[in-house]
Order: structure tokens, then C-alpha cells, then sequence
């Protein structure tokens, strides 16, 4: 019996539709990236997990694919942790390279290992897949696509300012209503240090970045769980509950901790972002939640995350900035910022609101119904010029029933065709037929490229 035909859960197929409006998104997100004068690069698919491991948190790093070693890949494994079957301990030995998890570690060790090839501050974009062990669900993929883009080399707050101008133009251009939530890894920092648990930030921020899906109730006996004082708690609990403007919750979180270094710190550096930001016409809405904490330990300062207003998904684009991750890998004091746009969310969230372009479906923008020999040949070289003047545009491949042709358009959702009989070769005026309107026109072939390009 044949075996069935499947693939992992998590991971999907894409068809040419799906392939077409994929690119859709990918090349609107690249138009803006290079417009604010980022460079593309690529890296490996797999990483060393030296590379990896630690980088995520205890969370994340549960969550990296390993791959097997080559060959006899348990004949270096430790006998006693073969016999206690400790696959923790073993995995190290029977592995030593892993999917990435993401496109910033991987950056941060190509930054490190080409340092005296690229220019500082260095402005780069990554459009690439990414893989987490993660449990498939709705808007959730072990398999999926990040487009990167981060500036390193550089503490200028400036850098915060243009990446929320580049997702508020981004999801502009897709016709995504968004919200752009900002925080600071310091104001967390200071709010552990206020409820006198400094030593407990980790397990704090973990707990906090689960408060959409659980609930600030579940994040308090979370907390509790975890070793959290009842008193602490107490003291953390009008500080997630704050709402109102942005000032009135800056103005709030300087009285609760901004006697605090930290907390001061991240504070100002809010306050300077969002001052900036005042005098551009920024369309999706800009809200300071201070709960916000992405789970991610290699923050330093600025958290941002991105949500649909009109869709029910998770995070669409988040990021921050990290002052250590290069130093990691042995170059130490070099900053660096950078968001995340999430291609494969942007595609859901697209689909659920049918804000797709009908162009996004097809990159064929006309048919040539094929007559028959003499036709063909003729509609060769209308192909030709159709082709030279830059518009899509295909050859039906055999002389087929015009029904079969029609349908063969449809399927494919090609806006037009045309139709090249002998009148049409004797008169030189080529009908075109708007298959969404089924209007037809008489035209020579310098009018239809003037139609097809319009």
C-alpha cells in the first residue's frame, strides 16, 4: 500500500497563490527596509548550539530543534547517561548544531565574525525561515518566516524612533491597522527592584509576558509559585493595573519606581522615544504597557511589540534592544536594536480581513488564448513585445477549446486575456477582455501595453 503523502505539524505548503501573496508582503516589507537604508544578508539555517543555547532563556532553549551528529552519532555518548536515559545531558553529546530560532543571535554572531568587513553603525535586513519545537496551534508554526531588520553599533535612541516609524509605514502599506506597544527592560528592572525582588527579574518578566494569554490573575499565582512574596505581589499589582494616557502612565510610573536607577532610566528613555516621535503623522496608535515583556533575557532597553487592531492573533512584529549579545561572542559594549516582522501572522491577519490585493493573487496579467498554429505563431510575437514592455504575461501552450482556456485564466485569477483570431491578425486590432468586468476592447498591441501597464 502507497504510503500517504504528508508533512510535519507546524510547517505548511504554499501553492502559487499563496506563494504570490507571500511576496506580497515580503517585497512591501523590503521596499520600506531599503528605503530607510538597510542592507540584506543571510545566514546558515542551522547554527552551532553553543551558538544558540542560553541565548533564548530556559523557555526558549526548550524549544530548539537539535540535528542529530552525522554517522554513528551515539558513539561519543556518555555510556552513564545512555543508561540513565538523561536526554538533557545526552542531547549535548549526540548533537552540535541546532535550526535557528530566530534571525538576531544569528546576527549578532555574524557581526562578531565579519567585524572588520562591515561598516559600524551596521544597518541590516534578514528575510529568512526560523524553526521552534514549539505546540502548533492558530497564528503559532514550528516552521516560519521572520523579516528582520536591526541597526548595531550604535546607542543613539534615534534608531527606536525610525523602527516604529518603519512598522507604522509597513503596516500602512499593507492596510493593517496596528497598535505599537512600547516598554523598557530597565523600567522592568526597576520594577523588581521596587517590590525588593532584584534577583527575581526573570522570573518576573516569564510571568508578566504570559498576562494576554492568562490573565493577570494566573501571572500572580504564577509569581507565587515561583518563591514571590504575598507582600511583593501586593506591590506589583497597581503597577500592571495602571491605565490611561501614556503621560498619565509615565507620569504614575515615575512616582511608584522612579526612584529607582533602573527604573528612572528606562523611564527617560520612554519619554524621549515618544517625544520624538510627536511631530511625524504615525497612523497606527503608540501605547506604553508596562507588563510588557517579550521573555526574551537578551533585552536591555527598549521592548516593542506589535499587534492587529482588528484581528484576533497574537504579536505581528516585536523587537527591542540588546547591549550584550555580541559580547557573547567575544565583542563587548557594541549596542544594537531591531524588530521582527512576522510574515507568516501578517498572512493570516491579511486573509481573516481580505486585505489582500486581487493583483497579489496572480503574477500573470494576461493570457494569450492560443488559436490554433497560424495564431500561435502570430501571438508569439505579441508575446514578445507584451513581455519586453515588462507585463506578465503567458501563452496558453496548445490550441485547446476556448472554454478550457477561459477556465485555465480563471483558475489561475489572470485579471485579462486576449484574443488573436484572424480577424484580430488581419486588422492588427487585438481584442482584450477584462475577465472581472468581461468588457472587451479593440486595440493594437502599443494600446493594450498602455492598459496592461496602467
Amino acid at each position: 500500500m502507497a504510503q500517504k503523502p504528508s508533512i510535519p505539524k507546524g510547517t505548511r505548503d504554499f501553492g502559487p497563490v499563496e506563494m504570490n501573496r507571500r511576496n506580497y508582503i515580503f517585497n512591501t516589507i523590503r521596499g520600506v527596509f531599503e528605503k530607510y537604508g538597510y542592507q540584506p544578508i543571510e545566514t546558515p539555517a542551522m547554527e552551532n548550539l553553543t551558538t544558540l543555547l542560553g541565548k533564548y532563556g530556559e523557555e526558549g532553549d526548550k524549544l530548539l530543534f537539535k540535528i542529530l551528529n552525522s554517522g554513528d552519532y551515539l558513539a561519543k555518548a556518555n555510556p552513564e547517561w545512555l543508561e540513565k536515559k538523561d536526554s538533557l545531558r545526552l542531547s549535548t553529546d549526540i548533537s552540535e548544531k541546532g535550526l535557528r530560532y530566530d534571525l538576531t543571535v544569528p546576527f549578532a554572531r555574524y557581526v562578531v565574525q565579519h567585524r572588520n568587513d562591515i561598516t559600524f553603525p551596521f544597518k541590516r535586513y534578514q528575510m529568512q525561515p526560523v524553526w521552534r519545537a514549539d505546540r502548533p496551534q492558530k497564528g503559532r508554526y514550528r516552521e516560519f518566516y521572520q523579516c528582520d531588520v536591526d541597526v548595531i553599533g550604535s546607542n543613539s535612541l534615534i534608531n527606536e524612533v525610525d523602527l516604529i516609524r518603519m512598522i507604522d509605514e509597513v503596516f500602512q502599506r499593507l492596510n493593517i491597522r496596528v497598535i505599537i506597544k512600547l516598554n523598557n527592560r530597565k523600567l522592568l528592572s526597576g520594577i523588581a527592584q521596587t517590590i525588593d525582588a532584584p534577583e527575581r527579574l526573570t522570573d518576573i518578566t516569564v510571568a508578566m509576558d504570559k498576562i494576554d494569554k492568562i490573565g493577570v490573575e494566573k501571572v500572580y499565582e504564577e509569581l507565587h509559585e515561583k518563591g514571590l512574596s504575598q507582600e511583593a505581589i501586593d506591590h506589583l499589582e497597581p503597577i500592571l493595573n495602571l491605565s490611561g494616557s501614556n503621560t498619565s502612565k509615565l507620569n504614575c510610573l515615575k512616582e511608584l519606581i522612579g526612584e529607582t536607577s533602573d527604573g528612572s532610566k528606562g523611564l527617560l528613555e520612554l519619554d524621549t522615544i515618544l517625544h520624538y516621535l510627536e511631530p511625524f503623522d504615525l497612523k497606527a496608535k503608540i501605547e506604553i504597557d508596562q507588563s510588557l515583556a517579550r521573555g526574551l533575557n537578551y533585552y536591555t532597553g527598549a521592548i516593542i511589540e506589535v499587534k492587529a487592531a482588528d484581528a484576533s492573533i497574537g504579536s505581528i512584529c516585536g523587537g527591542g534592544r540588546y547591549d550584550n549579545l555580541t559580547g557573547i561572542f567575544g565583542l563587548p559594549d557594541v549596542s544594537g536594536v531591531g524588530v521582527s516582522f512576522g510574515a507568516d501572522r501578517i498572512y493570516d491577519v491579511l486573509t481573516e480581513l481580505k486585505l489582500f490585493p486581487e493583483e497579489a493573487a496572480s503574477l500573470t496579467k494576461v493570457l494569450l488564448v492560443n488559436f490554433g498554429e497560424k495564431e500561435e505563431r502570430f501571438a508569439l510575437g505579441i508575446l514578445e513585445k507584451l513581455q519586453q514592455a515588462e507585463i506578465a504575461s503567458e501563452l496558453y501552450p496548445e490550441p485547446a477549446k476556448m472554454k478550457k482556456q477561459m477556465k485555465y485564466a480563471n483558475q489561475k485569477q489572470i485579471p485579462f486575456v486576449l484574443l488573436i483570431g484572424e480577424e484580430e491578425m488581419n486588422t492588427g486590432k487585438l481584442t482584450l477582455k477584462n475577465m472581472v468586468t468581461g468588457e472587451q476592447q479593440k486595440l493594437d498591441v502599443e494600446a493594450v501595453v498602455e492598459v496592461l501597464n496602467t
